[in-house]
């Protein structure tokens, strides 16, 4: 079944719309006809059987059938990465595989040893389309029918203060093991993970004063954008839904 993303704002009573990247991809790429069914879902956890019922050069029009179930659960726990910018394709890559493995949210995190800095809210605007884009994609191939949210780009110092809830900030020293976290049922988690350059000293401090709980990974050194990835494994293993 092929499957399609539109908007909640382009779904009315029995009939949505697709926006025209979806419309040329059904109507050029996978070329389509008025009759087939395609699966369409809204990126909020709803998913629908279609037909398609007209075929315009810039929409695509489609009966609503019935309600279906996506083809991939959400896990039960709702998991927020927040993770230190990096570099260009790193940062990609993190999203991109967040978003397979089931985060509800991602949060990028201004750190003193970021590979990247913010210039302006216009650099902001095109990095999160970017951002936003990959984690659609990712939801879509990965029978999701929950995109992440991506948020803008935080200070650190400010994600301490705002934050709450049950998070684990992972540093390269000084922390307990990750075994050691109690084995509860987590419903909310927050996990966070710096830059290449690992934390500053006082960025561990501010952590620890706000109630993170630190954890220290063993093994080998991981690269940033591996440590995210694999952090989120480990939490969806322990605490949601990978087995």
């Amino acid at each position: 079944m092929r499957r399609f993303f539109a908007a909640p704002e382009n779904f009315s009573e029995k009939e949505i719309r697709l926006n025209e990247d979806e419309s040329r991809h059904l109507r050029d790429v996978l070329r389509l006809r008025v009759g087939e069914k395609v699966a369409v879902f809204d990126g909020a956890g709803n998913e629908f059987l279609c037909s398609i019922q007209g075929i315009e050069r810039k929409t695509v029009s489609l009966l609503i059938l019935e309600k279906i179930s996506a083809p991939s659960p959400e896990s039960d726990l709702n998991l927020t990465l927040a993770v230190a910018l990096l570099k260009g394709e790193k940062f990609d890559l993190v999203v991109q595989k967040a978003t397979e493995l089931g985060v509800k949210r991602v949060l990028p995190l201004e750190t003193a040893r970021a590979d990247v800095k913010i210039k302006d809210q216009k650099d902001v605007a095109k990095k999160l389309e970017r951002w936003r884009r990959i984690a659609l994609e990712a939801a879509k191939q990965s029978g999701r029918a929950v995109v992440p949210e991506i948020e803008k780009p935080i200070e650190f110092e400010d994600f301490v203060k705002t934050s709450s809830g049950e998070r684990i900030f992972f540093a390269e020293r000084g922390g307990e093991e990750l075994n050691q976290i109690p084995n509860k049922d987590f419903e909310k988690l927050t996990i966070v993970v710096g830059a290449e350059g690992g934390w500053d000293e006082r960025e561990i401090e501010l952590a620890r004063a706000g109630a993170f709980k630190i954890v220290t990974l063993g093994g080998r050194i991981l690269r940033a954008e591996t440590a995210a990835i694999v952090t989120v494994a480990l939490l969806q293993h322990l605490f949601g839904d990978l087995r």
